[in-house]
């Protein structure tokens, strides 16, 4: 069967509880919207996506999709994965399109937004955004893959231990103090960062 348009989808969120009664959202998505989600599961790999297509479910982060199933045309499926990017290890890290940082390497990560870094404070000239990039480009960062869920190329580069210690002494430049505590606090020994592509 070729692929449709729209899908009608039973959208529900996944992080419910056995006591907690979430609504159920019934809604027509387009089915490039409903591929893209199987993407951040499966990457492009026709046989999964047709998979996921038959089965007529997804959970992806909180939420949880479901759709009456059907055995979907491998040459629709294929055209129709042809149209999202691939992932392209010859990228160089950009840093002035990067959107997101999250630090890892100890037991919790550390996600930091383009925007919570950027906040700037009273009488503040540079932001931990600031401090955080111009580490990051001090060295080279390593192409990983394409991450469909964020719509943006992944990098990852490994801190040195001196690198740690600035970006500790810096977290007092972000405006949240949860974030201040989980950067001053918490293990890491790498950033994963997420660039998106010019349009």
């Amino acid at each position: 069967m070729a692929l449709p348009e729209t899908v009608r989808v039973k959208l529900s969120s996944e992080a419910a509880e056995s006591i907690a009664l979430t609504p159920v959202v019934v809604q027509e998505l387009p089915i490039r919207d409903l591929v893209e989600y199987m993407l951040g599961v499966a990457g492009k790999d026709e046989a999964r996506i047709r998979e996921l297509l038959r089965r007529g479910g997804l959970v992806s982060g909180a939420s949880r999709f479901r759709w009456a199933g059907w055995e979907a045309e491998v040459e629709g499926i294929r055209d129709l994965l042809a149209t999202f990017p691939d992932p392209d290890p010859t990228r160089a890290f950009t840093a002035a399109n990067c959107i997101r940082a999250t630090l890892r390497g100890g037991r919790q990560p550390i996600e930091i937004t383009r925007e919570a870094g950027q906040r700037k404070g009273l009488f503040q000239r540079e932001t931990f955004w600031d401090t955080l990039l111009r580490t990051i480009t001090a060295g080279a960062a390593r192409y990983e893959d394409y991450a469909y869920r964020v719509r943006a190329d992944r990098y990852v580069r490994e801190l040195l231990p001196a690198e740690i210690s600035e970006l500790r002494a810096a977290s007092a430049l972000l405006r949240y103090t949860t974030l201040q505590e989980q950067v001053r606090t918490l293990a890491f020994t790498h950033a994963e960062l997420h660039v998106t592509r010019e349009p």
